[in-house]
């Protein structure tokens, strides 16, 4: 299978197909079933309450999204209501829209659920506020948009009841897919074609994606009951192979080396070009898995890379040669990554391979984990919004903004006289009004707490509005077959839906035409509907890119210092873990690991803040080279961590060198210096602890030697990012 024809099986095989589909269906079936009984006003409503709950129906824990929507029609009902009255004072009306935007663009600070809830409660609005309904049927309609809120909440329900496992052996599958990448790219540095420093850049671009999607596949498996707590081998093999990725991911970073310096030394042996191929293969191989998990299949492998692995041996123990200068001592810690790497695929492989065995003692959990300390508890006490109001807070700013700019949009799109210039300047006398809202909405979906973001979005929906009423215009102005026209509009809709999560262009390009074509079937001019929704939305791109420039602004090197604190905290935790373990105390398995999560958490995050830096104005980019050196160093040091991690953890290390557990406290402390002068708190390692105890000199083994070399890396790059923080001060 061509790597072409498998990106694209691999797409309608996704979890974003999936949910396009899903989505879609809700979204038509109760218009279609109405029209059929001459009651498509009422299909219609209750299609508009459906789609109010689609921002809910994110991936996640199905008890979390049940909850959510159960509280999301509440809002949506609510709010409805409230509209459906309001809308006959335009005074009053426009006081609601300032105030429910603020109030739902804050619900953010209880996460990302709590923020769909928001965009649920501001969706009914827009869908309300300029629909012409007579008083006495206000609650009448607001109820026909709560059962198409409840239909689609109970679909969705069904869905995950048919198949409890189906999402995230999807999401499963298509993080082995970003982990892949990510080898790839590691891979890459030991080729002498590639260009180190360009690589890094890619390398920590992907790095945010894996922690992402990984974040996010930890919360769907380790918060849902089915999967946790489930005896059979498929719930199994879905929290094992996780386990074993995540794992495999730290195998991968902890193939971390100064490859400048390992070329000079080894450039001209040929070996470092074989341990890329071979990362490379190993990727090819971890692919195919991922695939057979994404698309639910078999996958019988044929892949065997121990004799790779002892060919590569060989090739390592004779480039240690007198020929050759400097010892070949970490080629060979490379070569026992490799066979660890060779091992985790290996598992990942046997877990697929044992998914359906009748017999489910077959699977048996070698992790005692405690999943629940691996997600994170949202707080949603009272405390947490109040201490938010204020301006030092930035999502307060984002909710303040969003209301005054929508207040802003509001009495543009009532005044009508902005877009009747417009339309003159444009040569056309199109009537403005009865879909105004989208004004309001584009200003909605386009301003985001961040700079970068807006400024993506504002570009990706103003293009993809022109270039799909264009697509819209075609396909009604050539094509005048009514089934024809509804299959095209399906095929939209499924299209919109399945890229809205991934490639927001590509979903705008669809979305508008499937709209164009519904409202020609509604009796609706598609010209003057196309020609409509194009200048609304260049109104709102031009008002919401505006207000990230003028109003309440928030820029990413105001959330600089906390981010890199954050970082330096985090590495310091884990390198404490490794001192613990050097000077003899026993460190549990999950404490290394949760020390390891929040390492890559944290400088995902912060690798994140920089491409978001990358994208603002110049003026804004405070120290942007040292930042970007900053994000290098540190995934190095991670790297490093993870190497000399890989190499203490579960090993009796209590015998080790004084001037091993120096450096490693010295290391400490310098990161914990660093955060300390950014404002942080940093974890300590205090004197009483028996760091020392039993360590005496003895005699420098190979291990040993490599152990020393590399705490005398990380001692180097954490001196030399505290000497980087100074210049942040």
């Amino acid at each position: 299978m061509s790597d072409q024809t498998r990106e694209i099986k691999s797409f309608f095989f996704s979890q974003y197909f999936s949910d396009g589909l899903r989505i879609s269906a809700g979204l038509l079936a109760p218009a279609l079933i109405f029209a059929q009984m001459d009651m498509f006003q009422t299909g219609l409503t209750l299609s508009l309450g459906a789609a109010c709950m689609t921002t809910i129906d994110n991936p996640g824990p199905p008890l979390h999204k049940r909850n959510a929507m159960m509280i999301g029609n509440a809002v949506m009902l609510l709010v409805a209501i409230v509209t459906g009255f309001a809308r006959y004072n335009l005074w009053v009306l426009g006081a609601e829209v300032t105030f429910l935007a603020f109030l739902f663009s804050i619900l953010v600070v209880y996460g990302n659920r709590a923020g769909s809830i928001g965009t649920a409660g501001l969706l009914a609005l827009i869908f309300t506020m300029d629909k012409p309904i007579p008083e006495s049927e206000v609650v009448q309609n607001s109820l026909i948009m709560l059962a198409g809120g409840i239909w689609y909440m109970l679909m969705s329900m069904l869905f995950f009841g048919i198949r409890p496992f189906r999402a995230a052996q999807q999401a499963l599958g298509e993080n082995i897919g970003d982990i892949v990448d990510f080898l790839r790219i590691k891979a890459d540095f030991y080729l002498p074609e590639t260009d180190i420093e360009e690589n890094y850049h890619k390398l920590v671009s992907k790095q945010v994606l894996v922690s992402q999607h990984q974040d996010a596949l930890r919360e769907m498996l380790f918060k849902s009951r089915i999967v946790v707590r489930e005896s059979s081998n498929y719930s199994r093999m879905l929290v094992l192979t996780f386990i074993d990725l995540v794992d495999l991911f730290e195998q991968i970073m902890a193939t971390h080396y100064d490859y400048n310096h390992m070329r000079e030394q080894f450039g001209k042996t040929g070996v470092l070009e074989n341990i890329g191929r071979l990362l490379h293969r190993m990727g090819d191989e971890l692919d195919s898995i991922g695939y057979a998990v994404l698309s639910n299949t078999s996958y019988h492998s044929t892949a065997d890379f121990d004799k790779d692995l002892e060919e590569l041996k060989a090739k390592i123990d004779a480039a240690g040669g007198p020929e050759h200068a400097g010892s070949n001592m970490v080629l060979k810690k490379v070569l026992i990554n490799l066979r660890d790497l060779n091992q985790k695929i290996v598992n990942i492989y046997r877990y697929h391979k044992l998914r359906s065995a009748k017999n489910q003692r077959l699977i048996k959990n070698p992790h005692q984990v405690a999943y629940d300390r691996f997600v994170a508890r949202q707080d949603y006490s009272p405390r947490v919004l109040l201490d938010n109001l204020t301006f030092k807070s930035s999502t307060f700013r984002f909710a303040l903004r969003v209301a005054l700019v929508c207040l802003f949009g509001f009495v543009i799109t009532k005044s009508l006289g902005l877009l009747h210039i417009v339309s003159h300047l444009m040569g056309r006398n199109v009537a403005f009004g009865s879909h105004s809202y989208w004004v309001i909405l584009t200003i909605i979906v386009i301003l985001k707490p961040a700079f970068s973001l807006s400024k993506q979005r504002n570009v990706q929906r103003l293009v993809g509005t022109i270039v799909g009423g264009i697509i819209g215009i075609g396909v009604l102005t050539f094509i005048h077959n009514n089934t024809v026209q509804f299959i095209i509009l399906a095929v939209f809709m499924v299209g919109a839906y399945s890229f809205i999560r991934t490639n927001y262009i590509v979903a705008i390009i669809l979305m508008t035409p499937y709209v164009i074509i519904m409202f020609k079937f509604l009796g609706v001019g598609h010209v003057g509907i196309a020609e409509e929704r194009i200048i609304d939305t260049f109104v709102g791109s031009v008002i919401a890119f505006s207000a990230n420039y003028l109003v309440f602004p928030s820029w990413e090197s105001d959330q600089l210092k906390q981010s890199l604190y954050e970082v330096l905290e985090a590495n310091a935790g884990y390198l404490i873990k490794i001192a613990d373990n050097i000077g003899g105390i026993t460190v549990d398995v999950t404490e290394y690991k949760l020390a390891r999560k929040e390492v890559y958490i944290k400088s995902a995050n912060l690798s994140a803040m920089f491409e978001r830096m990358a994208s603002e104005p110049k003026n804004k980019q405070h120290r942007s080279k040292e930042v970007h050196r900053f994000v290098v160093l540190n995934h190095i040091l991670s790297s490093y961590i993870a190497t000399l991690a890989s190499s203490v953890s579960g090993k009796d290390m209590h015998r080790s060198r004084h001037e091993n557990l120096k450096l490693v406290r010295r290391s400490i402390n310098s990161l914990n210096d660093a955060a300390r002068k950014l404002g942080g708190t940093p974890p300590e390692l205090t004197p009483d602890k028996p760091i020392m105890e039993g360590a005496e000199a003895v005699e420098l083994t190979a291990d040993q030697k490599l152990l020393y070399e590399q705490l005398g890396f990380i001692h180097k790059i954490t001196t030399d990012i505290h000497k980087l923080v100074d210049r942040f001060l």
